[in-house]
């Protein structure tokens, strides 16, 4: 998201991502960057946490997915107060990249496991486990996909937060760059949000019964 986000506005977003940061709390920051660590991966907040150690917000309260909620939001609100439409736009590309990335990524875990990336494929190579914060139904048919989710704690905490506006960014955008990045011929709609709605309803469908291994 930060690349992205630098990449089309400027370096000058760098200080409201900062800020953001600030916002969600750089004690929690540094214990997602940590984790990442420990996991592997080189976090990049790592940058911003060294450029202002302090650690200020000490709650502990919280799951991960509410943590990922809230700096999402937070970075995003700085943003998108600042630069307005082009801070909306950059982060809606950023996620679109985010997401397709993911996709991508389902589609090779397909291919591990000997499958293609039709739509039959999908939901069972999925990279994102779902917890009991999650409720959801998935009515599955040759070439379509019908889901809707009853709770989701993303959506849930921009509601709760107050922060509807900026995480609807997110929702926006990232299960159509999922889809996309799976196989390009997945065609999402997303016609009802848990932040406006109450729940999160989703079409999926693929024209194309042959998908292929990567």
């Amino acid at each position: 998201m930060e690349s992205t986000i630098i990449e089309q506005i400027g370096q000058q977003a760098k200080p409201y991502i900062t800020k953001g940061i600030r916002q969600f709390g750089w004690d929690r920051a540094r214990k997602i960057s940590n984790q990442a660590t420990e996991e592997g991966t080189a976090h990049r907040l790592n940058d911003y946490l060294l450029s202002d150690p302090r650690a200020e917000d000490v709650d502990e309260q919280g799951t991960i997915y509410a943590w990922m909620a809230q700096l999402f939001a937070e970075v995003t609100k700085q943003v998108v107060d600042q630069y307005g439409d082009s801070g909306k736009d950059a982060v809606r590309e950023a996620v679109r990249r985010f997401g397709e990335e993911r996709g991508e990524g389902i589609a090779h875990r397909a291919a591990h496991l000997g499958f293609p990336n039709t739509i039959q494929h999908y939901l069972s190579n999925y990279d994102m486990g779902r917890s009991e914060l999650f409720e959801f139904e998935n009515v599955l048919t040759e070439n379509n996909i019908e889901q809707t989710f009853t709770k989701c704690p993303f959506g849930e905490q921009w509601v709760e937060d107050g922060m509807g506006e900026y995480g609807i960014l997110y929702c926006e955008m990232i299960d159509p760059a999922v889809a996309k990045g799976f196989n390009s011929d997945f065609e999402v709609e997303h016609d009802q949000y848990v932040i406006h709605e109450g729940v999160c309803h989703f079409h999926f469908s693929m024209n194309k019964k042959e998908g292929k291994q990567l």
